[in-house]
């Protein structure tokens, strides 16, 4: 397939797509087994086609022991047979580009899974082996090395050290299960080199790199002070060489990527999207921004002003599988988001929260660039509450049981009101426990009210492909960050309110906490998130699109 994929590459979807995000596990079953599968995918492939997305952006399907939701991969080239085989995977991606729907893989360089061939040679060949050179294996401080080599903290809370038998420790960023790979090392560059090819070779249109400010750390593994040290392992600068040698390899297929860079600082982000390394990534401080209008006007800008230097697009993004669910986060005190900050029992006005989350999604799909939309979110889901017996998350248990984990967003999809679990598969039970009030938004239910949230969604993405005002034009190479912003012009607006135009006279209001407000002057209203009251004014917490 690589001789004929480089073509695609003149051909620039990317800038302006709406990817879809599929957690394959919680999508749809289609063995009956209780576990989301390629099969049900591929069964959804029309449902998929009429909401109106370009690509798929699939977490990792790869055979993994799920010690962390796949992120903990055993093996690149070999499907999890809990979610089918390489050939249906095959199968799946081709069938999807068919019907002009893109794939986007997951790749995770930070570190494997411990059932990885690598690993356990590593830990069969013992300290100071050549195996245990693709690692981070240290021996540990104290009288008889029982202290941890240094003082980092791990991603997902307490020790990122595990001893083994012999008395060496290993690195682990996020959880046990997950050793870190040493990217110093050539071979760990060859072979993810290798797995992209493999992938590319096999249609796939995309990679999204997860943590990709995480993989280079210093050679010395010192201890960390916040605030004093330089980082030991967050945004080195190796990382950008290993990166262009990924997007020479992605040019010769007419591959992208999009990389997961959670940074504060605009010009170390940028560097991530400079024209010979990754071509998106992940707009982050949008996604946990509460809803407010000042905050979130600062959000786009300061989006729109990091990406201009590079001429790079911005992608925009309200929830995925880590994040508190939209409607569930806007319908409570604190609309932001945080990891620290998530709680058993937080009270939420679901009224309330879906009304914010219609008007967030014709905020989000009018913006200039890319946006992703996570499974569920055009069904207006709900976090669901997991029992504490039924949690898989490791962030759970690694908190000491008082943060809920991220569960509560993955629980598998509604599609039948009338069948069994909701029409997820057969008649087994889910891998997670649905909510008892999850067939009330089921799919089959929606599609047939005009004013659903999917009913929304599936106008929304229509207007977005088929209305000039929305495309992005690709900036010219001499362009400047004036010109690259040039495609979103903010219009005055009473308080709490934002309104913008974009091209061809689209325009798009949103009235997060104002009374309502009047319309700007326009020659047909495109979409409401709500209706408008009885004087054609725009109420609180609604969105609409107008053209002028």
């Amino acid at each position: 397939m690589a001789a004929n994929q480089p073509a695609e590459a003149t051909v620039e979807w990317w800038r302006d797509a709406a990817i879809y995000q599929v957690y394959v596990r919680s999508f749809a079953d289609g063995d009956g087994d209780g576990t989301g599968d390629l099969a049900g995918v591929r069964s959804r492939l029309p449902y998929l086609v009429e909401l109106g997305v370009d690509a798929l952006w699939f977490t990792p399907w790869y055979l993994s022991p799920l010690a962390d939701g796949g992120y903990d991969v055993a093996d690149y080239r070999t499907i999890d047979p809990a979610f089918g085989t390489l050939a249906e995977a095959e199968k799946l991606i081709a069938e999807a580009r068919e019907l002009g729907i893109r794939t986007i893989v997951d790749i995770v360089p930070n570190h494997v899974s411990d059932q990885h061939v690598w690993f356990k040679a590593a830990l069969a060949a013992g300290p100071g082996s050549p195996e245990r050179e693709l690692f981070h294996f240290r021996a540990g401080r104290g009288t008889d090395g029982e202290l941890p080599p240094n003082n980092w903290v791990s991603e997902f809370g307490g020790v990122p050290w595990t001893r083994v038998a012999d008395g060496d420790w290993y690195l682990h960023l996020f959880a046990t299960g997950q050793p870190d790979l040493n990217w110093a090392h050539p071979a760990v560059r060859r072979e993810h080199e290798d797995v992209l090819r493999f992938w590319f070779d096999r249609g796939v249109s995309g990679v999204r790199i997860d943590s990709a400010v995480l993989p280079a750390k210093d050679p010395g593994l010192p201890d960390f002070t916040p605030g004093v040290d330089a980082h030991p392992f967050v945004d080195r600068d190796e990382l950008h060489d290993i990166y262009r040698s990924w997007r020479a390899i992605a040019d010769e297929y007419g591959g992208i990527f999009v990389g997961e860079v959670w940074l504060p600082d605009a010009e170390r982000f940028a560097r991530y999207l400079r024209p010979d390394e990754l071509h998106t990534a992940f707009n982050l401080s949008f996604m946990s921004c509460p809803w407010d209008a000042d905050l979130l006007r600062t959000a786009v800008d300061d989006t729109l002003a990091e990406h201009a230097p590079v001429g790079a697009p911005a992608t925009w993004v309200l929830c995925n599988h880590d994040v508190t669910r939209t409607v569930t986060r806007y319908g409570r005190e604190d609309t932001g988001f945080d990891f620290a900050a998530k709680a058993f029992g937080t009270p939420t006005d679901l009224e309330l929260g879906t009304r914010r989350a219609r008007a967030a999604a014709l905020l989000s799909l009018a913006l200039p660039g890319a946006v992703y939309v996570y499974q569920g979110e055009e069904l207006g889901l709900p976090e669901a509450e997991i029992p504490r017996d039924r949690i898989e998350d490791p962030m759970h248990f690694r908190s000491g049981g008082t943060d809920p984990g991220r569960d509560g967003c993955r629980v598998p999809l509604p599609w039948t009101a009338d069948a069994p679990y909701a029409g997820f598969g057969a008649d087994t039970e889910p891998w997670l426990p649905q909510p008892e009030s999850w067939a009330k938004y089921a799919a089959d239910l929606q599609a047939g009210d005009p004013h659903s949230m999917l009913s929304l969604y599936r106008q929304a993405l229509r207007l977005r492909r088929t209305e000039p005002g929305f495309a992005v034009v690709p900036p010219a190479g001499d362009a400047g960050p004036e010109d690259a912003g040039a495609q979103l012009t903010w219009l005055e607006s009473g308080p709490g309110v934002l309104s913008f135009t974009r091209t061809d006279g689209l325009i798009c209001v949103v009235n997060l906490a104002g009374p309502p407000t009047e319309l700007p002057g326009h020659t047909s209203v495109l979409l409401t998130s709500g209706p408008l009251d009885d004087e054609g004014r725009l109420p609180q917490d609604t969105a609409a699109w107008l053209r002028s």
